[in-house]
């Protein structure tokens, strides 16, 4: 009987796994994708303006807020971004350093997503690319640094987290974004790459 249920418990899977292949399950239209570097950000900055964003009735992607446990880290992160119409990037000191952080960005960038920045303690001019020697391909290393070069002329926020306003900054960044909402919404564009994650091809 044990062996039977095995069996049985064995196809169950494989089908399940064959049907969820055939029919992958939506990703929510997030309405803002919010990109941070998480030991900079993720307890004050990032985790305020999620609670901003839905307080205002927003539906924002925040790491660990909007990912379940099972979920692959880049196919979540990657099908939120494609699928999200607004894009927030903190920039933060260590932003830069973050391989995860320049992957989110770039990849706004290509599926031409409109980018909120946020300059936090960091002026444009000072957002340098660190990475560790072979962290990641030369091709993606020259994606990564025209993403950060469009970030430096892209007008944002700037904020100095120890003697800025931060409630003044929580309002100007949500009145931004649904500005920029209502904005796409008007010109029945939601800024949409017309390829899917699957058929784009990048150098992972």
């Amino acid at each position: 009987m044990h062996n039977l249920g095995c069996s049985r418990l064995l196809r169950y899977q494989k089908q399940t796994h064959t049907a969820t292949c055939r029919n992958p399950p939506p990703t929510p239209p997030y309405d803002v994708f919010i990109s941070h570097q998480g030991r900079d950000t993720k307890r004050n900055l990032a985790s305020l303006l999620y609670d901003h964003f839905t307080r205002r009735n927003l539906n924002p992607f925040l790491d660990n807020k909007s990912m379940k446990p099972g979920d692959k880290l880049l196919d979540k992160i990657d099908s939120s971004i494609w699928a999200c119409k607004i894009g927030v990037s903190i920039f933060s000191p260590r932003y830069c350093s973050s391989y995860f952080c320049l992957h989110e960005l770039t990849l706004m960038m290509e599926y031409k997503k409109k980018i909120i920045p946020i300059f936090c303690d960091v002026k444009p001019s000072e957002l340098q690319i660190v990475l560790e020697n072979g962290r990641c391909s030369t091709k993606e290393l020259q994606r990564f640094k025209w993403a950060v070069e469009e970030a430096k002329h892209t007008v944002g926020l700037t904020f100095d987290s120890r003697n800025g306003d931060w409630l003044k900054l929580l309002r100007r960044a949500s009145d931004t974004v649904v500005e920029s909402l209502m904005e796409l919404e008007a010109d029945g564009d939601n800024n949409q790459c017309s390829c899917t994650p699957t058929q784009a091809s990048f150098a992972y």
